[in-house]
């Protein structure tokens, strides 16, 4: 148990219901898909890591800041449950929002790293070449752990449990925000956000220019760097975009109560889109080893394809062409 003052006190009343339909429904996914396909993914990075490929290090370090953030799933799934009221102790709110933000912001910097790397890989295949070692791969990895372990601590210095006016404890949710918030924002926007998508952008054009008049490299290989440089600058976009966007809206414009609810489904609607970077890193591995896509696609894609489609079949109340469905999960499993 613990004691709050009045200063700890929620000031503005949200309505929470986004959480409980939504969220919940969202979080059970991304831990049926996420878990199975990360821990495959590990599998593959350390095969990877053998080969003495350094863009392994870089996925396995992307891997484990995923399930890390995975773990603390359950407790946010709980907390859910029980109407947005933190029933544990203070260290293990913070230590959950802090891996929900290290998972955010590590992934951000790991997929910086396979763009430079790619870039580095094709733009200046002769040059650079001790940046694309084992050893400069660990050291930049090192590097961007500590970097996020130190923004952390910011958050263990600072209570991050406040009482709701029905008395109940919410965790990592200060409305309005919390004077210490601002400068951390910004910092998040411009460091976290905006520097990493310039890096992604730029590797991401002079890749695609590089691979496009390449007269030695193959094709197929052509294909499966496009498709790696490309899913790392979607997986950023898509996931990542539209929360630093409402997050710069709010430590902008956020002073009053009346624009926190306006605001507040749309800003933890692009916080849940961060979530979904779990399920999609696994998808580099496919661009990267033959191997890592044929498996990945037999042991999480194609049991789950076949559960929609039994769902759809009780769901149809004209009976399926079985003949029609084996072909095509035939014919799946030849493009493979």
């Amino acid at each position: 148990m613990f004691t709050m003052s009045e200063a700890d006190v929620i000031n503005c009343t949200i309505s929470h219901e986004i959480h409980q339909y939504l969220f919940s429904c969202v979080y059970i996914l991304v831990l049926l898909v996420g878990v199975p396909s990360n821990l495959y993914s590990l599998y593959h990075a350390a095969l990877q890591l053998k080969q003495k490929n350094e863009l392994g290090v870089y996925l396995m370090n992307l891997t484990v800041s995923d399930l890390l953030y995975l773990a603390s799933l359950p407790l946010w799934l709980q907390y859910i449950f029980q109407d947005d009221d933190w029933r544990h102790r203070e260290w293990l709110c913070q230590l959950c929002g802090f891996l929900l933000y290290e998972n955010i912001y590590i992934s951000i910097g790991f997929l910086c790293c396979i763009s430079l790397d790619r870039y580095l890989a094709v733009v200046h295949p002769l040059r650079f070449t001790s940046l694309r070692s084992m050893n400069a791969a660990w050291l930049v990895s090192g590097i961007i752990w500590l970097k996020e372990i130190a923004v952390g601590v910011v958050f263990f210095r600072h209570k991050e449990l406040s009482k709701d006016r029905k008395n109940q404890s919410v965790c990592f949710e200060h409305y309005p925000m919390q004077p210490w918030e601002y400068p951390v924002n910004y910092y998040r926007f411009t460091i976290g956000f905006m520097f990493p998508l310039a890096i992604l952008s730029i590797s991401y054009l002079c890749v695609l220019r590089a691979v496009g008049r390449s007269a030695g490299t193959q094709p197929v290989q052509k294909i499966r760097i496009r498709q790696l440089v490309s899913s790392t600058i979607l997986i950023f976009l898509v996931c990542f975009s539209p929360y630093h966007v409402f997050l710069l809206v709010r430590t902008l414009l956020e002073r009053d109560c009346s624009f926190i609810a306006g605001i507040f489904n749309y800003y933890h609607l692009s916080l849940l889109l961060t979530t979904l970077n779990c399920v999609a890193d696994p998808a580099l591995y496919c661009f990267v080893s033959e191997s890592a896509r044929r498996g990945l696609y037999r042991a999480i894609i194609r049991p789950f394809a076949r559960v929609l489609c039994c769902c759809c079949r009780r769901g149809n109340s004209s009976p399926a062409n079985p003949a029609t469905d084996s072909h095509e999960v035939a014919t799946d499993e030849n493009n493979v």
